[in-house]
C-alpha cells in the first residue's frame, strides 16, 4: 500500500431470491444501494452476479412496458413450449426430463452480471438506470452475489 493511501475495503453478500412464478423481473436496486452504504466503500466497484444458470442480472429502465416487452421478445426468441422433439424445433436439453431449456437461452441473452462504479459512496449510474434480477425458471431459491471492493 502506498503511504497515505486508504486501505482496500470489501464486502461480499449473497441475496437469496425465491420467485413464486416461473418468470419475473425483480428490482434489487435498493438492496444493492444498501450494501454499498454498509460496505463503507467511497470509490470502487460493485459486482452483482446471478449465481444460477436460469437467472440474470441486468440494468435498464424501471418501466413496466419495457419489462412486458422483454417478456414478449424473449418468448419469441426462446419459447417455453418448444418441446423436446428436435425434429420439430424442440430443445434437446428438455429430453433430460427438464422443461427449462428456454430459461437457459433467456439467461444467455440477458446476461449473467453487472458491474457498477461507486463514486462518493453511491452507485454511479446514468439517468433511469436501475438494477434488476430476472428469473426465468422460478419457484425455488437462488442466489445473487454482491461483491463490493474499493477505498
Amino acid at each position: 500500500m502506498l503511504e497515505g493511501a486508504e486501505p482496500v475495503k470489501s464486502l461480499t453478500k449473497e441475496l437469496w431470491m425465491h420467485v413464486s412464478q416461473r418468470r419475473a423481473i425483480v428490482s434489487i436496486h435498493r438492496e444493492v444501494e444498501r450494501l454499498v452504504a454498509e460496505s463503507g466503500v467511497r470509490e470502487g466497484l460493485v459486482l452483482v452476479n446471478a449465481m444460477h444458470i436460469t437467472a440474470s442480472v441486468f440494468i435498464n429502465d424501471d418501466e413496466s412496458g419495457l419489462h412486458a416487452d422483454y417478456e414478449r421478445w424473449l418468448e419469441r426468441l426462446a419459447p417455453f413450449d418448444a418441446g423436446s422433439d428436435p425434429a420439430k424445433g424442440g430443445y434437446l436439453h428438455n429430453r433430460t426430463g427438464e422443461d427449462n431449456a428456454d430459461a437457459h437461452h433467456k439467461r444467455q441473452i440477458m446476461g449473467r452480471e453487472v458491474v457498477v462504479a461507486i463514486t462518493d459512496g453511491k452507485l454511479h449510474l446514468g439517468p433511469w438506470e436501475h438494477i434488476f434480477y430476472y428469473e426465468f425458471d422460478g419457484k425455488r431459491r437462488k442466489r445473487v452475489l454482491v461483491k463490493i471492493i474499493g477505498e
